[in-house]
C-alpha cells in the first residue's frame, strides 16, 4: 500500500463506529485494535522467517527469542476473528493475555475500554471492525515502521479533528512541535522528558528529528508522564508503531505523584518539552504549598490556575549543567497579575532564554493565542541577564478550525532565535532589569509591537465607528445569504 492508501484503510474503520459511540471515544477502540492486529501480523511474519531459517522446525519458529512480542495461546487475531458471539469479551480477553505475556513492555497498553458492553459495541459492529482490519496484512514487509508510524500520526490528527473539545488532551499542533524540537536541538544520548506527554508527539519528534538528520536516534532516553489512561497507552503504542522501544511512559498525575525519581529527588533531564493542560482548577494546591519534592520555589499558584505549578516542576527537573526546556502556554502566563510574584522570581533565576508569541488558532478548538517559553540552566555568555522576545503573531497560516506554521514561518522564527538580536518589528533583546522595572511583565507586545496594531495601539473614534459600520454591513450580508440557503 502507498502511504495514502494505508491512511485511508486505517481511517476507514471509524465509519463502523459513527452513530454508535461519540467521536471523542473512537480512539480508545481503534488504536488498541490496530496495535493488536500489528502485533499478530508481525508475529506471523517472524514465525515464517524462523521457519524458513530452520528448514521447517515448528518448535524453533515459535521460540520467544524469534519474536519481538509474545502471543499467549488462544490470543491470536485469527482466533478472535473466528468468534461470532460475545466478540467483545473474546477481544478483551485476548488483549489482556498479550499484556500478561509481555509484562515489561505491554502491560496496560490496550487501555481500559469496555469491549464487552454490547449497548455501545454490538457483535455486528465488532465483527465489521475485525473484518475491515483483516483485509490487509500489517506486517513489516507490507508496512514498514516509518510508514505505519506516519499513518498512526495521521490517525491521531484525524481523531483530533473529529473529536471536538477532547482533542487538546492528546494532540499538539505538529507544526508547533516541529518548531519546538528544532529550538531544543536534542543530541544523541541525551534524556528528553515531557511531564504531560499526551499521545507522545513531542517525545517522538525528538527521535524523528535526529533520525531525519542521519544521527543516532535510538540512544535518546525518552521519558513521559500522562494522567489519562487511554492517552498514555496511545503514547506507548505510538512509540512502538514508529519502531522505538527504549522509552519510559508512565500513567499518573505529574503534580501530585511525579513518576521519575533519582536519589529521593526529582530526576534531572537534558531536554524538557511540554504542552501542559492550561489553567486547570482541579489540582491539589494544599499539598503543593508544602511540596515534598521542593517544587514551590517561586510560590504556590492560585487554585484556579496551576500553570506555574507545572513550570516549577519543569524548573526542578532540569539538568543543572545543560538543561533546557520549552513549554507551550496561553499568553496569560506572561502577564497575569495574581502570578506576578512567581513570574518575577522566575525572571531572577536568569533561566529565561526566549519568549515567542505565536499566532491564533494553534490550540485545538480555541482561537486563543499561544506563546513558547524557552528556558536554559546554562545560558550563553551573550544571553546572560537578557531575554529575547519574538513577535511571531503573523507567522501563521490561518485556517477555519486550526491554523499551522508553514516551513517559511518556522525558518523565520528559528533564525531570529539563533541570531539573538534586535529585528525591527519582529525581535528584541531586553535586559532582566528592564523587565523587572516593567513589573515583571513578559508580554511580548510590550517590547515588540505587533504589526496588527495601529500606531499607538489606538484607533480614532471616527475610524473605529467606520470599521464598526463596515463589519455590521458584512454581518448582515452573510446572514441574508445564510437564511436564503436555509
Amino acid at each position: 500500500m502507498t502511504q495514502q492508501q494505508l491512511e485511508k484503510y486505517l481511517w476507514g474503520a471509524a465509519t463502523y463506529l459513527r452513530g454508535t459511540i461519540d467521536a471523542g471515544d473512537y480512539k480508545q477502540y481503534i488504536f488498541p485494535l490496530l496495535f493488536y492486529k500489528r502485533i499478530c501480523d508481525v508475529w506471523d511474519e517472524e514465525y515464517e522467517e524462523a521457519l524458513a531459517e530452520s528448514d521447517g522446525d515448528l518448535e524453533y519458529a515459535a521460540f520467544a527469542e524469534n519474536h519481538r512480542f509474545q502471543l499467549a495461546e488462544g490470543a491470536h487475531w485469527k482466533e478472535v476473528r473466528a468468534v461470532t458471539t460475545n466478540v467483545g469479551l473474546a477481544l478483551q480477553k485476548a488483549m489482556r493475555e498479550i499484556e500478561k505475556a509481555n509484562p515489561d513492555t505491554l502491560y496496560g497498553i490496550f487501555g481500559d475500554a469496555n469491549w464487552s458492553n454490547k449497548n455501545r459495541l454490538s457483535d455486528e459492529t465488532l465483527l465489521n471492525l475485525i473484518e475491515h482490519y483483516s483485509q490487509e496484512k500489517l506486517n513489516m514487509k507490507n508496512v514498514s515502521d516509518d510508514k505505519l508510524g506516519n499513518a498512526y500520526e495521521y490517525l491521531i490528527k484525524q481523531f483530533a479533528d473529529d473529536s471536538g473539545h477532547t482533542a487538546a488532551e492528546f494532540y499538539t499542533n505538529r507544526t508547533v512541535v516541529k518548531l519546538m524540537t528544532l529550538i531544543m536541538d536534542p543530541k544523541a544520548g541525551e534524556s528528553v522528558y515531557d511531564p504531560t506527554c499526551g499521545s507522545g508527539g513531542l517525545l517522538l519528534n525528538c527521535a524523528l528529528h535526529l533520525k531525519s538528520e542521519g544521527k543516532e536516534y535510538r540512544s535518546l532516553k525518552l521519558y513521559g508522564q500522562e494522567i489519562n489512561l487511554i492517552t498514555s497507552a496511545i503514547a506507548r503504542m505510538n512509540m512502538f508503531m514508529h519502531g522505538i522501544e527504549d522509552f519510559h511512559i508512565v500513567r499518573g498525575d505529574t503534580l501530585s505523584d511525579p513518576a521519575f525519581m533519582q536519589d529521593d529527588a526529582l530526576q534531572k533531564f537534558n531536554v524538557i518539552l511540554a504542552n501542559p493542560p492550561y489553567s486547570i482548577k482541579q489540582w491539589d494546591r494544599s499539598s503543593f504549598e508544602n511540596d515534598p519534592w521542593g517544587r514551590n520555589i517561586w510560590g504556590t499558584p492560585p487554585q484556579g490556575c496551576a500553570d506555574y505549578a507545572f513550570e516549577q516542576h519543569v524548573q526542578q527537573s532540569l539538568d543543572e549543567d545543560n538543561g533546557r526546556s520549552i513549554c507551550l502556554w496561553p499568553h496569560g502566563i506572561l502577564f497575569r497579575d495574581n502570578e506576578k510574584l512567581m513570574r518575577k522570581e522566575m525572571i531572577k533565576t536568569d533561566t529565561i532564554d526566549c519568549i515567542i508569541a505565536l499566532g491564533k488558532n494553534l490550540f485545538y478548538n480555541s482561537s486563543m493565542e499561544s506563546a513558547l517559553l524557552i528556558r536554559r540552566t546554562n545560558k550563553d555568555k551573550k544571553k546572560i541577564g537578557k531575554i529575547l522576545f519574538i513577535n511571531a503573531f503573523d507567522q501563521v497560516k490561518d485556517e477555519k478550525t486550526i491554523s499551522y506554521l508553514l516551513d517559511k514561518h518556522i525558518n523565520n522564527i528559528y533564525k531570529a532565535y539563533k541570531d539573538y538580536k534586535d529585528v525591527d518589528g519582529f525581535a528584541k533583546v531586553v535586559t532582566n532589569e528592564e523587565i523587572l522595572k516593567n513589573d515583571g511583565s513578559l508580554l511580548v507586545t510590550k517590547y515588540v509591537k505587533s504589526s496588527r496594531l495601529v500606531e499607538d495601539n489606538i484607533l480614532s473614534l471616527s475610524e473605529a465607528y467606520k470599521q464598526w459600520n463596515v463589519s455590521g454591513e458584512r454581518l448582515k450580508d452573510h446572514m441574508t445569504k445564510l437564511l436564503n440557503e436555509l
